[in-house]
C-alpha cells in the first residue's frame, strides 16, 4: 500500500475515533450550527498563520478557541436569539476568512484545499496532530464525560447535584475547537464539522446507552473512511467528500432502516 494512502487512512480513522464522542454531544445539544460556525471562523486561522509564517493548525486552533468565547459571551444576552448571533457570525467570519486568504501575499493560496481538505496530502506532522490531539481530546472527554451527560439530559438538576456547568461546556468548548483544528487538513473547513455530526446522527436509531452510541458512531466514521477512500482511488474523486458522501449515506440508511423497524 502506497505510504500516502497508509497516511489517509490513519488520519481518518483517527479523526473518527476522536470526533465520535464529541458529536454525541453536539446531537444531544443541538449544538451544530455552533460548531460550524467555529469551523468557518477557522478560515481566519489559516490566513493569519500564512501572514504570520506560524504552523496553521495551531494558528487555527487559536481563532478557534477566540470565536468559540465569543460566541459563548454573544450566548449570555438575551435581546437577540442565540441562533441569529450564530447566523452573523457563521458567514461574517467566512467571507472575513475568504478575504483574508485572498489578501495574503506570496504564493498563490490554495483555497479550495482548505475549504474541503486533501486527505491525500497528509503528513507525518498532521498525523503527529491528529493522533496527540486526539490523545489529549479522549482524554478530556473522558474526564468531562459524567457532568456532560447530566447537562445533556437536565441542565438545572445537574446543577442542583454540583455539575459547574459554565467550566464544563467551556471545557467542552476547548475540545471541540481542538478536534476542529486537526480535523480541517483531513476534511476541510467546510466539512469537518460532517465527521462529528452524521456518524452520531446514524448511530442514534440503534443505540441504547451514549457509551454505546459513542462507540457506534466511531464504527460509521471509520466504515466511511475506508468506503470513501476507496471511491475516491476509483472514481478520482476529491478524498474527503468522498468520504463524507459515504457517511451521509450511511446515516441515511439507518434512518430509512429506523423508520422501517418502527413501522413494522
Amino acid at each position: 500500500m502506497e505510504p500516502f494512502l497508509v497516511r489517509a487512512l490513519a488520519a481518518g480513522i483517527g479523526l473518527a475515533i476522536v470526533a465520535a464522542p464529541l458529536g454525541c454531544f453536539v446531537v444531544w445539544n443541538r449544538m451544530a450550527y455552533f460548531g460550524e460556525t467555529v469551523a468557518q471562523a477557522s478560515l481566519l486561522g489559516v490566513a493569519l498563520g500564512l501572514m504570520l509564517q506560524l504552523d496553521l493548525t495551531v494558528s487555527v486552533l487559536a481563532v478557534a478557541l477566540v470565536v468559540a468565547g465569543l460566541l459563548m459571551l454573544a450566548g449570555r444576552q438575551k435581546s437577540v436569539p442565540t441562533d441569529s448571533i450564530l447566523g452573523l457570525m457563521h458567514f461574517g467570519a467566512l467571507a472575513a476568512g475568504v478575504i483574508a486568504t485572498a489578501l495574503v501575499r506570496g504564493p498563490s493560496v490554495d483555497l479550495m484545499g482548505y475549504l474541503f481538505g486533501d486527505v491525500f496530502a497528509v503528513t507525518g506532522e498532521d498525523l503527529v496532530w491528529v493522533y496527540g490531539g486526539g490523545a489529549l481530546t479522549l482524554a478530556a472527554m473522558a474526564a468531562l464525560w459524567s457532568s456532560l451527560l447530566r447537562l445533556a439530559v437536565h441542565e438545572e438538576l445537574a446543577a442542583a447535584e454540583g455539575v459547574d456547568s459554565g467550566r464544563v461546556r467551556l471545557a467542552f468548548t476547548l475540545v471541540l475547537a481542538l478536534t476542529i483544528a486537526i480535523g480541517m487538513k483531513i476534511v476541510g473547513i467546510l466539512l469537518v464539522i460532517a465527521f462529528l455530526i452524521v456518524p452520531s446522527v446514524a448511530a442514534r436509531p440503534f443505540s441504547t446507552t451514549p457509551e454505546a452510541m459513542a462507540a457506534l458512531a466511531a464504527l460509521v466514521g471509520i466504515a466511511s473512511t475506508v468506503l470513501g477512500l476507496s471511491l475516491s482511488l476509483a472514481t478520482d474523486a476529491p478524498g474527503g467528500p468522498a468520504i463524507v458522501l459515504v457517511m451521509a449515506s450511511l446515516a441515511g440508511f439507518a434512518l430509512t432502516l429506523s423508520g422501517a423497524r418502527r413501522r413494522a
